[in-house]
């Protein structure tokens, strides 16, 4: 498969949803984005490449939002580790977990989650790829208001966003070893 030119994140993009968001070199490029590399009926093949990074404390991530109209989404590693955080809601925050992925295996974003991705490693790249709803619209707004999702994942570990004033809990759940064989559920809101 041969990748398009991708559309690239830099830290600048991303500055207002970091735990810290001072940044001493905003055109520093961060990840990319391969969009629609295969495209099956209705639904979208991309590519996310993450180079490990450590943003002032904080592993690097992606900048997160919503669906805009609540479809679900599936990723799978293909090089690398991935913590996807899945929080629904924002303020209150219903549900918010963490799936921690490694290459094979998949993660499914919920219908109505928030989620962003996160490279946990400081030496390995993280790619990834995913399956959407070509009809899927990003709404970034929620988690820019509130400057990141609920919890940041930093050197530290976990650490609450104190934007948000009612959040549960962070719980792990499990990745999927099995990919789907049918993917008619990410076309469905």
């Amino acid at each position: 498969m041969e990748l398009k030119d991708p559309d690239i994140r830099k830290l600048k993009d991303i500055q207002e949803v970091l735990f810290n968001g001072e940044t001493k070199d905003p055109e520093k490029e961060i990840y990319y984005m391969y969009r629609g590399l295969k495209n099956e009926g209705e639904l979208r093949y991309d590519i996310t490449v993450i180079p490990p990074l450590v943003v002032n404390e904080e592993y690097i991530k992606t900048k997160g939002h919503f669906h805009k109209q609540g479809h679900p989404e599936i990723y799978t590693v293909l090089e690398g580790e991935a913590i996807f955080l899945m929080q629904k809601g924002i303020d209150p925050v219903e549900d918010i977990y963490i799936i921690k992925a490694k290459e094979g295996e998949s993660a499914i974003i919920p219908p109505l989650y928030g989620h962003i991705t996160i490279n946990p490693s400081i030496k390995e790249t993280l790619k990834m790829a995913n399956w959407v709803s070509s009809k899927c619209l990003a709404n970034y707004e929620p988690i820019e208001n509130k400057k990141g999702s609920a919890y940041f994942y930093t050197l530290n570990g976990w650490i609450k966003n104190n934007n948000y004033k009612e959040v549960p809990k962070i719980r792990e759940e499990k990745p999927i070893s099995d990919f789907p064989r049918d993917l008619g559920f990410l076309d469905k809101i």
